[in-house]
């Protein structure tokens, strides 16, 4: 174990000097550091007032944004005990009188200093003082203590000497789940949860419907949720307790009327249903009318009231979000809107349509004392008569999150942070812009930024894949929306302060997928087949068509509006793909070597470059950029081909046997070349959105092993 003299060297190394960023995210707002360190040691107590042990805030501590502290004092204190010993071995004793020994840890609530409901005062001269107006605050202190420990000295004992008074910027510093299209397991959650409070991100936003999906089951609407795959009123109670011990809110999100098919086909009450219906022509021309909810009809607009009654009760956050964008313009064309239009003396137009609906729901929401939110986007239909009431927030996600967009409306930025990581939107927050350039509003109509996840087209990826995406944005935003002074050091320098920070305690190990042995670990025939339960068909007919994995657990559909064409197959049925825009998402994670990948295909023109499978970090390659030829990628680093080019018009069985530095391809069951280079298996998604392939794919395989040269061959 460690000196004292060794501990404050080590010490000194994660921090410096006093002029550097200390190894806390988000930056401290003040921060003054001092000479030396305060170490912990096995006779380290948690001091707490026992007057104010049973106590979540003071009244200078409360607001209605970040909503109500639900953990007291003691049950921190209680909580930060667990939490030392985790990260330092130590088990301090939590005491309620005695005076502050070296090493000490107090924790008490001030009304001193206008800290807010999420401010703290941190000293670590001495004895280990934080100070907050709420528990909200004192968390967020305990959080920069726990993360100054575990990026200081080998045993984590030591804490650097400083003194700060720390308030965020923005009171909403938010994470957006699509929780609709994607059914999140719930120790993923736990983990973000885990992850959010450490880094001082307070609201969780489940976008919980979309029109492929609904993930609330309640008895009160049987069969609009499949069981498996949603969250019962006993699963929120239990994630909203957990997120109450790390100072998140649960923030829930429906979607209507827009993006309900859902909804819509599980009530009959979409425009797509009953007489006089609205048509295809309607609505966008990827889609059917039940995706939009009929907003003339009395019945529909009674159900939808009925289920943001129910589901607003299940909640305690401040905001609700009913979603109530995208209802496409050329829906006033439609007879019965236009009826309803011509009858109605309330409304004109499809604008003053949406917004009677909004406010409608947005009455129900405040009738359980919340504040009901949207997605922007209704401002740009006109309505003379109808405006959106004025306490509902816009979720602004055409706006850069510099200015407020849309006036006399409260707002949160979403737009700059989108994270979609599919080849049709390919859409991934610009993180270089997002440290060195974003400055967050502090205007009083901007509530706050969230980082915003989408799950289009890859509806059933692994929970990893979105990790892998969403951790770096996600602690950038943390640490820009909590201070919005200039950054003093680069991204490279914010990257390797995060890594060495490292998790907080009690965070899980991410699952390992088993290798599978002796048999196939996916197989896409590409023959019809329904989706799986608990998801439903948003497109019109020859839409999102869906890819079966008949082998392993990793389906995947293919992108809106461009997709591949159903053709006669070697054995059934093969796509046909012939635009860069067809792809398939399946959102898997890559397989190290050992692995083996075997394809039919039948390209019918050469392009620059196709790719077969590929991932943020390779791909495989049916036509190498450059040679035209078989190959594979690993981005950034080098492109590799193999001594064959693939005939065209007619069926070729390619197959790739990849072992650590070595590949081999085989066609139609010959050996026809190997080079000293390897790849991980990429499992994203068929294509990029530039380099698809041109021609017919069928019987698509992989195995989480090598196989060898006789099972190779066989392969014809």
């Amino acid at each position: 174990m460690p000196t004292a003299t060794a501990a404050g060297t080590a010490a000194a190394t994660a921090t410096d000097t006093a002029d550097e960023v200390p190894s806390v995210i988000p930056r401290p707002t003040d921060w003054t550091a001092l000479d030396g360190v305060t170490r912990l040691t096995e006779r380290t107590r948690i001091l707490i007032d026992p007057r104010a042990g049973s106590t979540t805030a003071l009244p200078s501590g409360r607001r209605e944004l970040p909503g109500p502290a639900h953990q007291s004092v003691r049950e921190l204190a209680t909580q930060l005990r667990t939490e030392i010993k985790q990260v330092t071995g130590i088990t301090p004793r939590i005491a309620h009188t005695g005076r502050p020994a070296a090493g000490d840890i107090t924790l008490g609530l001030t009304a001193k200093g206008d800290l807010g409901p999420e401010g703290y005062g941190f000293d670590s001269a001495g004895p280990i003082r934080i100070e907050a107006a709420s528990t909200h605050g004192l968390y967020y202190g305990t959080r920069t203590l726990l993360q100054l420990l575990r990026s200081t000295a080998d045993d984590h004992r030591a804490v650097p000497r400083a003194r700060s008074t720390d308030r965020p910027a923005q009171a909403v510093r938010m994470v957006h789940l699509d929780a609709g299209r994607k059914y999140w397991k719930i120790p993923y959650l736990e983990n973000l949860i885990r992850r959010m409070g450490d880094q001082k991100l307070n609201t969780l936003f489940l976008h919980l419907s979309e029109s492929e999906g609904f993930r609330l089951d309640s008895p009160k609407f049987p069969g609009l949720a499949d069981p498996d795959h949603s969250y019962s009123r006993a699963d929120i109670e239990h994630l909203k307790a957990f997120a109450a011990r790390h100072h998140v809110q649960l923030m829930p999100g429906l979607e209507l009327p827009g993006h309900a098919t859902v909804i819509s086909e599980a009530f009959g009450i979409g425009f797509g249903s009953g007489a006089d219906a609205c048509t295809g022509a309607h609505t966008h021309s990827h889609l059917t009318p039940d995706w939009i909810i009929d907003m003339t009809s009395d019945k529909a607009i009674a159900k939808s009231k009925e289920i943001v009654d129910e589901f607003a009760g299940w909640f305690d956050a401040p905001l609700f979000s009913i979603g109530a964008e995208e209802v496409p313009g050329q829906l006033a064309e439609c007879p019965r809107v236009q009826n309803h239009l011509a009858s109605a003396p309330d409304v004109s137009t499809l604008g003053d349509l949406l917004n009677r609906y909004i406010n409608t729901l947005d009455d129900v929401v405040t009738s359980h004392g919340k504040r009901t939110a949207v997605y922007n986007g209704s401002e740009h239909l006109a309505a003379p008569q109808q405006k959106v009431h004025a306490p509902v927030v816009f979720l602004t996600w055409e706006g850069t999150g510099a200015e407020p967009e849309i006036p006399g409306h409260d707002e949160i930025a979403i737009g700059p942070f989108y994270d979609t990581p599919n080849n049709y939107h390919h859409l991934y927050p610009d993180e270089p812009w997002m440290y060195d350039d974003w400055a967050p509003n502090t205007d009083p109509d901007m509530l706050g930024s969230g980082v915003t996840n989408w799950a289009d087209y890859n509806f059933w990826a692994d929970d990893g894949y979105f990790e892998q995406h969403m951790a770096g944005p996600r602690a950038i935003l943390a640490d820009r929306a909590w201070n919005k002074s200039a950054t003093p050091d680069t991204l490279t320098d914010f990257r390797a302060r995060a890594t060495r920070i490292g998790d907080p305690p009690g965070t899980t190990p991410a699952p390992v997928p088993p290798r599978v042995e002796g048999r196939p670990s996916h197989h896409w025939t590409f023959d019809d087949a329904s989706y799986p339960s608990g998801w439903t068909y948003a497109g019109s007919p020859g839409n999102t068509l869906f890819a079966e994995d008949v082998a392993g657990g990793l389906p995947g559909t293919s992108y809106i509006i461009n997709n591949p064409t159903p053709v006669k197959g070697v054995h059934g049925q093969a796509w046909r793909f012939d635009s860069d825009r067809d792809g398939v998402g399946f959102g898997g994670l890559d397989v190290a070597e050992p692995w083996t990948v075997s394809v039919r295909v039948r390209p019918t023109a050469r392009t620059g470059d196709q790719v077969l499978l590929s991932s943020k970090a390779g791909a495989l390659k049916l036509m190498q950029h450059g040679t035209g030829r078989v190959g594979f990628t690993r981005y950034g680093e080098a492109d590799h081909s193999f001594d064959f080019t693939l005939p065209l018009d007619r069926w070729t069985r390619l197959t790739w046997v990849t072992t650590p530095g070595h590949t081999t391809l085989y066609a139609d069951g010959k050996r026809v070349g190997s080079l000293a280079a390897s790849i991980p298996l990429p499992l994203r998604s068929i294509g990029t959105e530039k380099a698809s392939l041109r021609g017919d794919l069928d019987d698509l395989m992989t195995w989480d092993e090598a196989l060898s040269p006789e099972k190779a061959a066989r392969l014809r």
